[in-house]
């Protein structure tokens, strides 16, 4: 079972991934759950009755399609299938910045500490780290960087421009 770093902090999950699940009758009754895309967008109705559902999304998903629902998800899953898989860095940014989800944003799958400021800074807030790596030593990996350079979620102005006192409210891309 891995553990969760939530706002740098190893907390108990309260949720259940589904990893597999495909209807309803996989979902375990009482139990708050986070449930693969293609169950949220079929049984979208039901899940939101049911309360405390949450959905995840793998690598290839267009994360876009939960625009209308960002409001209802208290959570919402992002899978990391490689270490070297980048593409949900740009999920989570369209999530926070396009779709405005202001839930708590998951990371899943093969993720590290190397991994967690930098996914910190394009708007996740939880991590789900794996039972072969070492939590503690995870939440630690938020200290091994002081600053970045560029934009972030975390920080809307690029660095050199606050040094320079201009104005840090800047958007990118700009609105």
């Amino acid at each position: 079972m891995p553990r969760l770093i939530r706002n740098r902090t190893l907390v108990h999950d309260p949720y259940t991934l589904l990893r597999e699940a495909v209807s309803l009758a996989d979902i375990p009754d009482g139990v708050p759950v986070i449930v693969p895309l293609a169950l949220w967008l079929e049984r979208r109705a039901a899940l939101i009755a049911r309360g405390e559902a949450g959905t995840w999304l793998t690598a290839g998903d267009d994360p876009r399609v939960l625009a209308d629902d960002v409001h209802r998800l208290p959570v919402i899953a992002i899978d990391f299938p490689k270490f070297t898989d980048g593409r949900g860095y740009s999920h989570a940014r369209l999530l926070r910045e396009r779709c405005r989800y202001r839930g708590e944003l998951r990371a899943i799958g093969d993720i590290g500490r190397g991994q967690l400021y930098y996914l910190a800074q394009c708007g996740f807030d939880a991590f789900a780290i794996p039972d072969a790596r070492n939590a503690e030593d995870a939440v630690r990996g938020f200290a091994d960087f002081r600053e970045g350079y560029q934009a972030t979620v975390t920080r809307m102005a690029w660095l050199p421009r606050q040094s320079a006192g201009l104005p840090a409210d800047i958007r990118f891309p700009p609105a």
